[in-house]
C-alpha cells in the first residue's frame, strides 16, 4: 500500500500515463499550423468527431456533482447535467451554422457581426468561462482521488499533478491530438461511469434491498426542493440560449470535413454523455443507502467514497486512470479553444497583425500553458464544484442573446449587444444572492427574470442605435448560405473565407444549389420561414431534429424505467 493505493492499482494507473504520453507526443507531428493546432484542420470524421464531444462535453467533476446530488436529493440530481438533454436536438441545427461561418473561434464571428470591441469581450467572456470550468474540473477529480486514498493524497497535490500530466501530451498536439485520443478517452469515460453499479448492486443485496433503505423521492426525477420542476424548466431554457456561446463550441462543432460530421459528432456524441450521466447518478443514490452519512457540505465525497469501498485491488487503479482520462479531453479542448481566442482575437488582432504560422502557434501554445496555471489557482482556492457551475450556466447565456439574434435579424447590433449583457447582469444581480439588498429568489427565478430582460433591452436598443454596416451583413449572409463544399460560391462573390481547412460536401455539386436540394438552415431563416418554408428546401435539418428527438425520448424512457426497476 503506498498513498492509499494498492500496488497492483499504481501500476495500472503507471500504464495509463504512460501510454497517454506517448501517443500525444507522437500525434504532435501532425500539427504544422495555427489552423491545425485550432482545428484539426477540420479534418475529423463522424467518429472523430462523436468521440471530441464526448470527450469534451464529459469529465469527472460533472461525475462528482451528479453523484453528490443525488446522494442527497435522489435521482433528481441528475439535472445538474441533463440540464441538456432536451437541448441536444438543437446541435443538430446550431453544428452547421458554426460550419458554414468557416471561423476559427466564436470571437471571430463576434468580431465579424459586431465589431472588435465587443470580440475583446466576448474573449474576456470565454477565458473566464474556461479558467473556471478548469479549476471546477480539476477540484472535482482532486476531491474525488482524495476521498479514494483516505486523504493519503492531498487533492491540491492531485491537481497539480493532472494539470502537468495532460501538458506533458497536449500543449504539443493541439486539437489534432484531441481528435484522436478522445476515441480512446470515450472508453474510459464509460468505464467511470458504469463501473461502480455492479458492486454497489452486490453490496447492498440487490435492488430492492436497496431501495427499502431508501425514500421513495430518491427514485423521482423530480425532487421535493432544490431540483424542482420550475427548476428543470428554467435550467433547460436556460441551457438552450447558453450553450451556443460556451467558447468551446465552435471547435467541438465544426472541426470536421463536412456538415454532416460535425452535426453527427456534437449531437450523438452529446448522446452518448446522457447515457454515461444515468451511471453517475445511480451511483449517488447506491451510495446514499450503502454510506450513508455524509453531510451536505461534503456530498461531493459520496463518488469517492462509493470507489473505495466497493471496487477491488485493481480496479481502484483503472477508476482512478479512468478519473485522469475524463478529465484530459475536456481540459484539452478548453486550452486548445483558450489559446484560440488569445491568440487570434487579441494578440494578432491588436499586438502583432502580421503573425506568421510559426509564430501563431508558438503563441498558442504558450497561451495554453497560462490557462491551464490560471485554472490550477482556481481549483486550489473554489470550495465547492456545483455553485461555480450554476455561475458558468449564468455567463454565458449573458451572450447567447445575441448570438441568436446576431445569426436571426440583421437589425440586431453592437449597442443592442452591449444593453443586452449589461441589462441581464443587473438584472440577475438583483434578484440573485449575490448583493447585501439582492431579492435572492432563486436560480430558476433569476433566469425568469434576466433572460427575457436581456432579449427585450437586445431588441429595443438594437431598433434606436445605427444598424451594422450593410457589407459585413451581406457577407456574413452569405457564409450562412452556402454549404460547405461550395466555397467557389463565395470566392466568385469576393467574399474571403477566414479557414476553409478540408472542406468536403454532402452531395455532389451540380448548378443547383445544396441549400435548394435540403441543406438550408431552419434556425437562420426562423424569421422568414413563412415566406421559405418547405420541406424539401430543410429536409436535413428537419429529418435529423426528428430523429434527435426520438433519441431524447428514449434515453428518457430508459432512465425510468431503471428507475422503476430500482
Amino acid at each position: 500500500m503506498f498513498l492509499g493505493l494498492a500496488y497492483e492499482d499504481w501500476m495500472v494507473v503507471f500504464g495509463y500515463v504512460v501510454m497517454i504520453v506517448i501517443l500525444g507526443w507522437w500525434f504532435k507531428r501532425k500539427v504544422k499550423t495555427g489552423g491545425d493546432y485550432f482545428m484539426a484542420g477540420r479534418k475529423g470524421n463522424k467518429i472523430m468527431m462523436i468521440a471530441n464531444a464526448l470527450g469534451a462535453g464529459t469529465h469527472t467533476d460533472q461525475a462528482i456533482v451528479v453523484a453528490g446530488a443525488t446522494y442527497k436529493i435522489g435521482l433528481a440530481g441528475i439535472w445538474y447535467q441533463w440540464v441538456y438533454l432536451f437541448v441536444t436536438p438543437f446541435f443538430w441545427l446550431l453544428t452547421p451554422i458554426y460550419r458554414r461561418m468557416r471561423y476559427v473561434t466564436t470571437a471571430d464571428f463576434y468580431e465579424e457581426r459586431y465589431g472588435a470591441k465587443l470580440a475583446v469581450a466576448y474573449v474576456g467572456m470565454g477565458m473566464l468561462y474556461f479558467a473556471m470550468d478548469l479549476g471546477l474540473i480539476l477540484k472535482g477529480t482532486g476531491t474525488a482521488i482524495e476521498a479514494i486514498s483516505n486523504g493519503q493524497m492531498p487533492a491540491a497535490a492531485i491537481i497539480i499533478f493532472i494539470a502537468f500530466f495532460f501538458l506533458a501530451y497536449s500543449v504539443l498536439g493541439g486539437l489534432v491530438s484531441a481528435l484522436f485520443m478522445n476515441l480512446l478517452q470515450g472508453i474510459f469515460i464509460l468505464i467511470l461511469s458504469f463501473l461502480l453499479i455492479p458492486f454497489a448492486i452486490e453490496a447492498g443485496g440487490g435492488l430492492s434491498a436497496i431501495k427499502a433503505k431508501l425514500p421513495s423521492y430518491m427514485f423521482s426525477f423530480v425532487a421535493p426542493h432544490e431540483v424542482t420542476l420550475f427548476f428543470i424548466i428554467m435550467i433547460v431554457i436556460n441551457g438552450l440560449i447558453g450553450i451556443v456561446t460556451q467558447p468551446h463550441s465552435m471547435v467541438i462543432s465544426s472541426s470536421g470535413k463536412t456538415e454532416k460530421s460535425c452535426r453527427m459528432g456534437w449531437t450523438y456524441g452529446t448522446f452518448t454523455k446522457r447515457i454515461a450521466t444515468l451511471g453517475w447518478a445511480f451511483v449517488g443514490v447506491f451510495a446514499a443507502a450503502l454510506f450513508p452519512g455524509l453531510s451536505e457540505a461534503h456530498r461531493e465525497l459520496a463518488f469517492g467514497v462509493a470507489v473505495k469501498n466497493l471496487l477491488p485491488t485493481g480496479l481502484v487503479g483503472l477508476m482512478v486512470a479512468a478519473m485522469t482520462a475524463a478529465v484530459l479531453p475536456v481540459c484539452h479542448n478548453y486550452m486548445v479553444s483558450g489559446s484560440a481566442l488569445f491568440t487570434r482575437n487579441v494578440y494578432k488582432r491588436f499586438i502583432k497583425p502580421e503573425l506568421s504560422n510559426d509564430k501563431e502557434l508558438h503563441v498558442a501554445r504558450i497561451a495554453s500553458v497560462f490557462i491551464v496555471l490560471a485554472g490550477v489557482v482556481i481549483a486550489l482556492t473554489i470550495p465547492t464544484v456545483v455553485k461555480g457551475l450554476i455561475l458558468q450556466m449564468f455567463l454565458t447565456s449573458y451572450f447567447g442573446i445575441s448570438f441568436y439574434l446576431g445569426i436571426m435579424w440583421r437589425r440586431a447590433n453592437r449597442g443592442g449587444v452591449w444593453a443586452s449583457v449589461a441589462v441581464a447582469f443587473l438584472t440577475n444581480l438583483l434578484v440573485g444572492p449575490y448583493l447585501p439588498f439582492g431579492l435572492n429568489l432563486g436560480v430558476p427565478y433569476q433566469i425568469a427574470f434576466f433572460l427575457p430582460a436581456g432579449f427585450l433591452a437586445m431588441i429595443v436598443f438594437s431598433r434606436v442605435t445605427r444598424p451594422e454596416p450593410k457589407e459585413k451583413l451581406d457577407a456574413i449572409d452569405a457564409l450562412l448560405h452556402t454549404p460547405v463544399g461550395e466555397e467557389f460560391r463565395l470566392r466568385e462573390k469576393g467574399i474571403e473565407v477566414m479557414y476553409e481547412g478540408s472542406s468536403k460536401a454532402e452531395e455532389e455539386i451540380t448548378d443547383v444549389s445544396l441549400e435548394e436540394r435540403g441543406h438550408s438552415l431552419l434556425l437562420v431563416d426562423l424569421l422568414s420561414l413563412r415566406k421559405k418554408f418547405s420541406f424539401k428546401k430543410y429536409r436535413v435539418d428537419l429529418e435529423g431534429f426528428g430523429v434527435a428527438l426520438l433519441f431524447v425520448l428514449a434515453i428518457f424512457a430508459v432512465g425510468l424505467l431503471t428507475a422503476a426497476i430500482a
